[in-house]
């Protein structure tokens, strides 16, 4: 309680479990994501979960769904961000039983509107919603091909403009926009992956970085204190459980006889989900 939030560039797990044991959760969530602000074709994107949760179920995929809104609003000024549910395809049908439960329980909550529903790998550089969501397992692994792929185009931008005295003409006469482009796709502008839903800010900088890419990740949990995203997110929750409970309390009982003689099932909800 002696500060407002808290930046580190240690060790990720361990700065994860301290914050667990030390700050403990918002009620009602069983674990905290890392969320991070990457760039896109389109601006900038919410990328949830980085690592945080290697293993999830529906009912973390709807929690992070909720986050990643909350989190663009905060941070981005969005004021209805899109939501994406990374899949291996964009068709309904696609992904494991756990992915399309999550989708179905989305569409219902009270981000149901903003959901746009699976996208796929490429759309994260695409820009093709403001928000991500997958499990810590897959949105990691992005990330490190993400940066992957950023540093080999630099190597090879470096490598075709020395290659020839016509080449270094050329990076002469180019030099203007490739210092745009390397300014936009600069790391440290989008260093500081946050550390959702626990009781408190918490921010974890890049450890490579230097000074400017750490003032970034305190500027970030600058945003997150002013903003009150912690009381923000508690309402969101406290949003969407309510809509489950009426929408719960408003369709028949499981088992029972609809006017056509036939039993209804309950549609899925994040309550149902938060079971078993």
């Amino acid at each position: 309680g002696e500060s407002s939030g808290v930046v580190s560039a240690g060790n990720t797990g361990a700065l994860l479990a301290l914050a667990k044991i030390v700050l403990k959760t918002l009620p009602g969530i069983d674990r905290p994501a890392m969320a991070a602000i990457g760039p896109s074709a389109r601006g900038d994107v919410v990328l949830l979960d980085l690592g945080a949760n290697v293993q999830c179920d529906a009912r973390n995929l709807v929690e992070f769904a909720v986050m990643g809104d909350m989190f663009s609003r905060t941070v981005l000024g969005l004021t209805a961000p899109t939501i994406g549910l990374l899949n291996v395809g964009s068709e309904e049908l696609k992904g494991d039983d756990r992915v399309r439960e999550a989708a179905d329980i989305i569409r219902e909550s009270h981000i149901g509107p903003q959901f746009y529903g699976f996208v796929e790998g490429h759309d994260i550089a695409g820009g093709t919603t403001d928000v991500i969501v997958t499990d810590g397992f897959t949105g990691n692994v992005a990330v490190k091909t993400a940066e992957g792929a950023l540093h080999l185009m630099g190597d090879l931008l470096r490598q075709v403009f020395t290659s020839s005295v016509t080449a270094k003409l050329a990076y002469v006469l180019a030099r203007p926009s490739l210092e745009r482009l390397r300014e936009w796709l600069d790391p440290r502008r989008y260093n500081g992956a946050v550390m959702l839903w626990l009781n408190g800010v918490v921010v974890k900088s890049h450890g490579g970085t230097d000074a400017e890419g750490f003032a970034h990740a305190i500027d970030v949990a600058m945003d997150m204190v002013v903003h009150r995203f912690n009381e923000r997110i508690g309402e969101g929750l406290a949003q969407l459980a309510c809509q489950e409970a009426k929408a719960g309390a408003s369709a028949p009982a499981a088992g029972e006889e609809n006017g056509h003689g036939k039993h209804s099932e309950a549609a899925p909800s994040f309550a149902t989900a938060r079971q078993g």
